[in-house]
């Protein structure tokens, strides 16, 4: 049985970390991009089944990653879980509105974001 991938994209090495222990824990195999761009060609090499990204990065922002994901039939059926500090009802209704499976901000239980993924994903 192959286990399910999750692609977790983040700037900060630490929250980088803390997502990759929590889903590797949970039995998910896990790989990373530290920035939007690196995502799309993670995400095209590897076909994960869920993507969780920060929004607030460096050239290439997390909403700007769904855009370009949903724009790309390759891509556009993976769901993607925003995860960021914007947590104001426009900032959230953005990123649901580009195309976002679900949005969870920070602080954020590590579990709780588990479980929105598993939701994603149907279980």
């Amino acid at each position: 049985m192959t286990s399910t991938v999750v692609l977790v994209v983040d700037d900060d090495p630490v929250i980088l970390k803390l997502l990759t222990v929590n889903f590797e824990l949970e039995g998910y195999e896990v790989c990373s991009a530290t920035q939007g761009a690196e995502a799309l060609e993670v995400a095209a090499d590897r076909r994960p089944d869920v993507v969780v990204s920060d929004i607030m990065m460096p050239v290439m922002s997390g909403i700007d990653l769904v855009t370009r994901m949903k724009l790309d039939p390759e891509l556009a059926g993976i769901p993607v879980v925003l995860l960021s500090a914007k947590a104001q009802a426009a900032d959230i209704r953005a990123g649901l509105d580009a195309g976002a499976a679900d949005y969870v901000t920070k602080p954020f239980e590590p579990l709780d974001l588990v479980s929105r993924v598993e939701a994603v994903l149907g279980r």
